[in-house]
């Protein structure tokens, strides 16, 4: 946290409640996650087929495109033909998914509309919505760096989603407090033994703890899961400090630093950060989503929700 020295006292803290998530409901009408080509993936680089494992029904044979997975080749209907022909499927409905809610105390932080902590709880809350209104089941993992994280398996319907909401706004920190650098692979490592074949995990986090345990987590969900990233971002984060002197730190740990003169080894870092996280999605063919604070949840995800068609 950081305050200008010649800046006024901060107003009282806008945190989310039980009946603002609850709310959401109504903005996850019409919504998806079963899009064929969902715009929340915002890939880097080449797209392998997100649906992997079981929660799958055949639908047909069709010849084989170029981009196609080869281990969906049907060898009978090749043989059969003389060309190849691949397998398509559609997904299950009802197929578990799960929230993955990296809620440590480094989330109580913006510089605009809301602190990080709340863009997670609205964003969770809308995506939570979402499944269960589309047929889907929902469990999530709630992590916030201070106990186990706690675990809710899948269920339907408003059964599946106020128990979690009624959690997240339990969990949300209340206080500034030291950023919980291992509660994303804690999380992860919690999260790999609940999970089943084809089922869709949504990663929200900002990704602070990066590192190499948090890749070799994710390369053992990828093969049999569809697990998409939501990057949790604030302005201040990306540009760094204006031109002035504040004083940064936690309650009782505060020091001096000059904007102008930090600004750019903070640049610097978040870079590498957002590159690291970047190559992590390139490598895994994960969609990748980046929701800042400054933005409306209820006005910004739902467009990357909405049903597209496949374009080859």
């Amino acid at each position: 946290m950081c305050e200008r020295t010649s800046a006024a006292g901060a107003g009282p803290v806008n945190l989310p409640d039980l009946a603002e998530l609850v709310a959401l409901r109504g903005a996850a009408h019409g919504l998806s996650l079963h899009a064929h080509r969902p715009a929340l993936a915002q890939l880097q680089g080449s797209h392998r087929s997100a649906q992997r494992g079981r929660g799958l029904e055949f639908e047909e044979v069709r010849p084989y495109a170029a981009g196609d997975d080869a281990r969906a080749i049907d060898w009978r209907v090749t043989a059969r033909r003389g060309r190849p022909h691949t397998k398509l499927f559609r997904e299950e409905r009802e197929r578990p998914v799960w929230l993955l809610a990296d809620l440590h105390p480094g989330l109580y932080f913006g510089s605009r509309r809301q602190f990080k902590s709340a863009l997670l709880l609205r964003a969770a809350a809308l995506l939570a919505w979402v499944a269960v209104l589309g047929g889907d089941r929902l469990g999530a993992l709630i992590a916030d760096g201070r106990e186990p994280p706690r675990i809710f398996p899948p269920r339907g319907r408003e059964a599946g989603v106020l128990p979690v909401l009624d959690a997240l706004v339990e969990a949300q920190p209340r206080a500034p407090a030291e950023p919980a650098a291992d509660s994303l692979n804690i999380a992860l490592d919690a999260l790999r033994p609940l999970l089943q074949p084809g089922s869709l995990v949504l990663v929200l986090s900002d990704f602070s703890g990066l590192d190499e345990r948090t890749e070799a987590a994710l390369a053992t969900l990828t093969p049999h899961c569809d697990c998409r990233l939501l990057a949790l971002t604030d302005p201040l984060e990306r540009s760094g400090l204006p031109p002035g002197l504040y004083r940064a730190g936690l309650p009782d740990r505060l020091s001096w630093l000059d904007g102008a003169r930090s600004q750019r080894a903070w640049q610097d870092k978040w870079a590498a950060r957002q590159q690291r996280l970047d190559a992590l999605a390139r490598r895994f063919a994960l969609p990748l989503t980046r929701l800042d604070t400054a933005d409306v949840v209820a006005e910004t995800l739902p467009p990357l929700l909405r049903e597209t068609a496949w374009v080859a």
